[in-house]
C-alpha cells in the first residue's frame, strides 16, 4: 500500500479563528457564487474531528483503494459523454443533467480551492487527499440528498455534510446562512427546521464520500438513496411549496425584493 502520512510534517495549524470565518462569511453572503470563501471559512474553523474522520475513511476498503490508486475524481465527473452513456435515471445521468443545467464542473470547484490555496504550500498527506474528495463530491451530495442549489438547499446540504464529516466550518455556514435567509421572512417558513432535518438525515445515512464513486454513478438514483439510507427532505420541500404559494422564488432569496418586502411586513404590522 502507498505510504502517506495523516498530516505532513510541514503542515502548520493556524488555530481556531472565528472572526476570520465571520469575515469570509460576510463576503460569501455578498456573493453566494464566490465559492472560494467557503474554503476560507472551513480552514478558519478546522478542528481535530476532521483528522479523526480522515483516519476512519482510510481504514475502510474504499479508503485503502483510494490511497493506493489516487483517482482524480474531477476527470471522472467531468466526462459528460461517458456519464450520458449510463442508464436513464442513474445517479450519473441525473448528475450530468444537473451540472450542465447549472453551468457547473467538478474542475470549477478545484479552481476555486486553488484560489484559496494561492501562495500556500500543498501537502501530500491524507488530510489533503480526503479534503479534495469532499470537495469533488459536493455536487453529488446535492443529487443524492435532493437539495437544490437555492440558498436554503445549500445550507441544508452543508448541514447534511456536517453530520457525515463533522466540521465547525460547514455547520457555521449552514446555520449562519439559514439565519440570513430567515432575516427576510421571520418565522413564516420553517427555515431552521429544514436545516435541522438536513443534519438528521446526514447522521443516519451512510457516508457518501466513502462510496466507490464510479460504481455509485451507475446506480439508479432511487436505489442509491435507499441503499445509503438517505431520507426525503420533507421540510425543505415544504418550505419551497409555501414560498411558491406566496409568489416567492426559492431560488432567488438572498438580497431579493421578495425578501425585503417580507421583512417590511412585520414592521408595518407593528406600526399599525
Amino acid at each position: 500500500m502507498t505510504t502517506l502520512p495523516l498530516s505532513h510534517p510541514d503542515r502548520t495549524d493556524a488555530g481556531f479563528r472565528p472572526f476570520r470565518a465571520l469575515h469570509h462569511f460576510r463576503r460569501l453572503i455578498a456573493d453566494k457564487e464566490d465559492t472560494e470563501q467557503v474554503f476560507h471559512i472551513i480552514d478558519a474553523l478546522r478542528d481535530k474531528r476532521f483528522g479523526r474522520s480522515v483516519e476512519r475513511f482510510f481504514t475502510t476498503p474504499e479508503g485503502r483503494r483510494v490511497l493506493a490508486e489516487r483517482p482524480y475524481l474531477p476527470a471522472l465527473l467531468d466526462d459528460h459523454d461517458a456519464l450520458r452513456r449510463l442508464p436513464e435515471g442513474s445517479v450519473g445521468r441525473v448528475y450530468v443533467d444537473f451540472m450542465e443545467r447549472e453551468g457547473l464542473t467538478a474542475q470549477g470547484l478545484v479552481d476555486e480551492s486553488l484560489k484559496f490555496r494561492r501562495g500556500k504550500p500543498s501537502h501530500d498527506d491524507m488530510l489533503e487527499l480526503y479534503g479534495n474528495r469532499l470537495r469533488d463530491t459536493h455536487d453529488l451530495f446535492h443529487i443524492l440528498t435532493g437539495y437544490g442549489r437555492d440558498a436554503l438547499g445549500e445550507q441544508c446540504v452543508l448541514a447534511f455534510s456536517y453530520s457525515q464529516t463533522p466540521s465547525w466550518g460547514t455547520l457555521f455556514i449552514a446555520w449562519a446562512g439559514a439565519r440570513e435567509i430567515r432575516k427576510g421572512f421571520g418565522r413564516r417558513y420553517p427555515i431552521y427546521g429544514a436545516v435541522r432535518e438536513g443534519q438528521r438525515i446526514g447522521r443516519v445515512a451512510q457516508q457518501i464520500a466513502h462510496q466507490n464513486i464510479e460504481t455509485l454513478l451507475a446506480e439508479p438514483l432511487d436505489a442509491a438513496r435507499a441503499r445509503l439510507g438517505i431520507a426525503e427532505p420533507t421540510v425543505y420541500k415544504q418550505v419551497h411549496a409555501m414560498m411558491r404559494a406566496d409568489g416567492i422564488d426559492p431560488y432567488d432569496l438572498l438580497g431579493t425584493k421578495a425578501a425585503e418586502a417580507a421583512a417590511v411586513q412585520p414592521e408595518l404590522a407593528q406600526a399599525a
